[in-house]
């Protein structure tokens, strides 16, 4: 596939149960926000109305992407002989110039979030990471400039 993307099994089983959620629940209470606003009269002036069919069209857009994202996810495992960073791997990390150590775990690029510390292989971090073993040091470029890290663990 020329426009395929790695994704964990988890995070594809995730992408399907978003997809069944828009199609089912929620787009039925979107159609019913439609309906009930239609009941109250001239659509022209009806912000409920106008609400609701923007909420319609973003729940259709997002409805679509996942949809092409089940049909280009290419499932991703971590190999079974593989000691060093690879997809699903947790890594603790040290930056060493502030002393300060975090744990990320390694995903693909649809599933990344970084307020669950979720990142993305193909991200300058993720990258760096693949393949490297605890005790490595790591650097990355970073939009402050080059950072450096020592991997603490691989789990």
């Amino acid at each position: 596939m020329a426009n395929e993307f790695q994704v964990t099994a988890e995070g594809l089983v995730k992408l399907r149960a978003e997809l069944d959620e828009l199609k089912g629940p929620s787009r039925h209470r979107i159609a019913e926000a439609i309906r009930e606003a239609k009941s109250h009269g001239d659509l022209r002036e009806n912000a409920a109305y106008h609400e609701a069919r923007l909420n319609q069209r973003r729940l259709e857009a997002r409805i679509k992407e996942l949809e092409k994202a089940v049909l280009m996810a290419k499932v991703i495992e971590r190999p079974k002989d593989h000691k060093g960073v690879h997809v699903s791997s947790r890594v603790t990390l040290l930056d060493e110039e502030i002393d300060d150590q975090f744990t990320v775990t390694l995903v693909g690029a649809f599933e990344a979030e970084s307020t669950e510390n979720r990142i993305s292989i193909t991200s300058p971090l993720g990258e760096a990471l693949i393949g490297k073993e605890t005790g490595a040091l790591v650097e990355v470029m970073a939009p402050a400039g080059k950072q450096t890290y020592k991997i603490v663990s691989v789990e």
